[in-house]
């Protein structure tokens, strides 16, 4: 997408959004996490679109939160990382990586959501995006074993697009770190790297003819990818690579990779005794990218490169001007070496809250369906009924219709399916911030915070036509019935759950599958109406599991 105009990169973001929108109302939650990464990196390659990626990343982390999704909830804080990498935020940036990293740490068992291979792809996505930031912020160190473990995540099903996508990011890390080296005076370490990073750029070609990535076939990559033909100047500047690298600088790409082809044509046009032409290319690339912070330590680099043509080093004042570079650079590789231990310590101890939260949701947390358990009901009721902005709270009580019978006649491994499956169901028909809760056995509760009786009646009546719209194979035929009641002043969880749990049996009896409502004030009996229609005393029946 970096690679077309502006307003075909406008369209791009207009069809994810229109996907998106389709997907929210009927997509499954992977889908979802997919769009929703979509339609944020869109918006940060985009000029002029990056804080509209915010509510969309905020959007993602919600629903990943909620839907257990890790790799892509991972993914959300390595494309925060780099929202804020663009508004120059750059502490707020590593700290955004060591989240993602901290998760992608503990997140080695591949997610039942999706596919082995589509597991593979996802986690290898999320690492590639923490490897942007990394490389942006110039931690090359961390930036080398995240895109390593990157590559290892897809090695056994990666094609040649994905091959010659990691030799092409391996090749630009290593010239961004060769020119890092240079600027602390490591020119040999520099110059390492560069030859590293050329033998990569030569061995890209195979892959690279049978990849996506040609737009001119029977082309060398090296004819056709800036970083590509910068590899093989630095490594060894001459004249020679002038044409090629003039030629590859004016198309359109990355700003980070505009810097290292300008610095590669300016040591050659150097080499060749074109010292002013030299300085040019690089003032104009300065021009050019002014206003972009997607990549700060490429924009010090293409700084230093100008100073270091554009002085006089004969003179005494261009002297002591280099000597002030000197030590500051090396005040900023320090500065870059605790950004190391800082990511690293910040990585740990996201880490071990991780798994202190695992420990504590795990008490919270009925281990068959991953809904909230009895105990965590309790304490959402209580937080609720003390809430002002979550009145009206609508309380419902769920039990499964015919539950008993796939039990009996299956056995009790595929009703546990069957509660899965129901509990998924539930959740995902209801909006994101009402609670369901595994009650016990093959019943339910949900909360509905600031739910009237009539819109809880009508979300609830979705969620029963979900289940019941099931295939068969997944259900084995149960249905819901559903007893709705709306928390009175005062009302204890019990009295509440009792009432919901009466007009639950009224349901029942009008034949189960639909949702029964019931309303009552202090002193007055129970008033019943089921959906649809059931006549009859309301009290509930003698218990048994239909």
């Amino acid at each position: 997408m970096q690679h077309t105009e502006h307003g075909e990169q406008l369209e791009i973001v207009r069809t994810m959004d229109e996907l998106l929108d389709e997907a929210q109302r009927r997509g499954e939650p992977v889908l979802v996490s997919q769009l929703l990464r979509a339609a944020s990196l869109g918006r940060l390659v985009t000029r002029g679109l990056a804080v509209e990626a915010e509510p969309l990343l905020d959007e993602m982390l919600a629903h990943t939160r909620r839907h257990g999704l890790a790799l892509f909830r991972a993914d959300a804080h390595a494309l925060r990382g780099r929202r804020l990498v663009l508004a120059k935020q750059e502490d707020a940036a590593l700290t955004e990586i060591a989240r993602a990293l901290a998760i992608l740490d503990d997140s080695n068992t591949p997610d039942m959501h999706m596919s082995r291979r589509e597991w593979a792809k996802a986690q290898s996505s999320a690492l590639l995006d923490c490897w942007i930031v990394l490389n942006q912020l110039g931690v090359y160190e961390a930036a080398e074993e995240v895109i390593a473990r990157a590559h290892q995540a897809i090695r056994e099903t990666a094609g040649p697009h994905e091959i010659t996508l990691q030799l092409m990011n391996r090749i630009k890390m290593l010239l961004g770190w060769g020119l890092r080296l240079e600027r602390v005076a490591r020119h040999e370490e520099a110059a390492a790297k560069f030859s590293t990073a050329a033998s990569m750029a030569v061995a890209v070609e195979a892959p690279f003819a049978e990849s996506l990535f040609p737009r001119k076939i029977g082309v060398a990559a090296v004819d056709q990818v800036g970083v590509l033909a910068a590899a093989l100047a630095l490594a060894a500047p001459e004249p020679a690579h002038v044409d090629r690298l003039r030629r590859l600088l004016i198309e359109p790409g990355y700003p980070h990779e505009q810097v290292i082809v300008t610095i590669a044509l300016a040591r050659c046009l150097e080499q060749g005794g074109q010292h002013d032409d030299a300085l040019k290319a690089l003032h104009a690339t300065k021009l050019t990218l002014a206003e972009d912070n997607s990549m700060p330590s490429m924009n010090l680099h293409l700084m230093r490169e100008i100073a270091r043509l554009d002085s006089d080093a004969d003179s005494e004042s261009s002297r002591a001007l280099a000597e002030y570079s000197a030590a500051l650079e090396v005040e900023l590789w320090h500065m870059r070496e605790s950004q190391l231990a800082t990511l690293d310590t910040r990585r740990e101890h996201e880490r071990l809250s991780a798994q202190h939260g695992a420990i504590s949701q795990q008490a919270l947390q009925d281990p068959l369906t991953g809904l909230p358990n009895r105990r965590a009901l309790d304490e959402h009721l209580r937080t609720l009924s003390a809430s002002t902005t979550a009145q009206p709270l609508a309380v419902a009580l769920i039990d499964l219709d015919g539950f008993k019978g796939v039990n009996d006649q299956h056995s009790h491994a595929e009703g546990d399916d069957v509660l899965r499956v129901v509990a998924s169901t539930l959740r995902d028909a209801l909006r994101g911030d009402d609670i369901v809760a595994r009650y016990g056995g093959d019943e339910f509760v949900a909360l509905l915070p600031g739910a009237p009786v009539s819109a809880a009646k009508q979300a609830l009546g979705r969620a029963v036509t979900a289940v019941d719209s099931l295939p068969h194979h997944l259900s084995h035929g149960v249905t819901l019935s559903v007893g709705l009641v709306s928390l009175r002043p005062q009302e204890r969880a019990d009295q509440v759950l009792a009432r919901a749990d009466a007009a639950m049996y009224q349901a029942k009896r009008g034949g189960g599958n639909q949702v029964a409502t019931a309303q009552s004030t202090a002193g007055e009996s129970l008033i019943a109406e089921a959906e649809p229609g059931s006549e009859g005393d309301p009290q509930p029946a003698a218990r048994q599991d239909t």
